[in-house]
């Protein structure tokens, strides 16, 4: 039976996130040039496109759009291999020790190269030295969601709730050290609730929970929450993020509501293993900046509470440099632990 990676000391967990930002800042100038007749071969043979989560959740749906428009662009398959597993770790790890070629490449979230650095020791890979980051796909917004019976209908109301109720309040995530469960720890560590957390296996069983009275709220996606809403049985309660999503604009944030700690944005990204040749790199990132940007791409994304973006290399070691060592402090400060 498999065991779960051990929990990383706070010591080493900075040791290691120092040491990331340093490798991603440099390593557009790092990658190694491609000779002129590789460049002009590739791509020769399908390329895989490793998900590290669960075939249907929401970042896997969205690879499975870009590994389609990415395959008419390039004129080769890009087929998508979902391998799941201990918080991304599986499938980062298949990215890891794939050849550096250009057939490899992952698109995850930032839990990957930020959370996991934090909660996990003897992870199976480098998450300095084994990637090659190709670019921020987009930046993301999740929903605090409640009951449509729920007895108030924003933030304030909930917390007024919550506080009036006699026992712990239940909050659910899509997994331990996830950027929803540090939502939920510096609700209540700032605004003083009672709150315990529920990790699920995605969103959707949470999601279902909240609907069934067996939770009291959770983070969810647009994507996955937005159908409920409509149809009545979920109430939207903010949405995180610096601005409001198109996703679902009515939906006012956390800070207009008078909620701080809740600006930063999740995001998704992509990687090639360590070595892959930047003439790769350079043309991966090219193709996906103008793939999330198609017309019948760009609204799928949006519906997601995906925002585009696909950065450069250097854009991206900058954006990391900015936002990483401030989601380490809360995931620091949220107290998670492993389960």
């Amino acid at each position: 039976m498999e065991r779960p990676p051990a929990r990383r000391s706070l010591t080493d967990a900075i040791d290691v996130s120092k040491r990331l930002l340093l490798a991603v800042a440099a390593a557009a100038s790092l990658l190694p040039t491609l000779a002129s007749a590789q460049g002009a071969t590739w791509p020769a043979k399908p390329i895989r496109l490793v998900s590290p989560f669960n075939p249907g959740g929401a970042i896997d749906v969205l690879n499975r759009i870009l590994a389609e428009k990415l395959s008419q662009r390039l004129g080769q398959q890009v087929f998508v291999d979902a391998i799941p597993g201990a918080n991304t770790i599986k499938g980062a790890d298949a990215v890891a020790k794939a050849a550096p070629d250009g057939y490899t490449f992952m698109i995850t979230t930032m839990s990957t190269h930020v959370n996991n650095t934090v909660l996990f020791t003897k992870l199976p890979f480098d998450p300095v030295k084994d990637f090659t980051p190709i670019t921020q796909v987009s930046l993301g917004s999740v929903l605090l969601t409640a009951p449509a019976s729920a007895p108030y209908g924003d933030l304030k109301g909930f917390v007024a709730w919550a506080k009036a109720q006699t026992r712990p309040i239940t909050y659910g995530s899509w997994g331990v050290g996830s950027s929803a469960n540090v939502y939920g720890e510096i609700l209540a560590k700032d605004h003083g609730v009672s709150l315990t957390h529920v990790p699920y296996k995605g969103e959707q069983p949470a999601i279902a929970d909240v609907i069934g009275g067996n939770l009291d709220v959770t983070f969810a996606s647009p994507v996955g929450a937005k159908p409920q809403v409509i149809a009545g049985k979920l109430k939207a309660l903010g949405m995180t993020g610096p601005a409001r999503s198109a996703a679902m604009a009515e939906v006012p944030t956390f800070g207009e509501q008078g909620f701080k700690g809740f600006e930063l944005p999740i995001w998704v990204a992509a990687y090639a293993p360590a070595g892959t040749p930047k003439a790769i790199v350079d043309r991966l990132q090219k193709e996906i900046a103008a793939v999330i940007q198609l017309p019948d791409v760009l609204p799928k994304m949006i519906d997601q509470g995906q925002t585009p973006l696909g950065n450069t290399p250097e854009e991206f070691a900058a954006a990391f440099a900015k936002d990483a060592p401030t989601w380490i402090n809360y995931i620091k400060a949220s107290g998670a632990k492993p389960e």
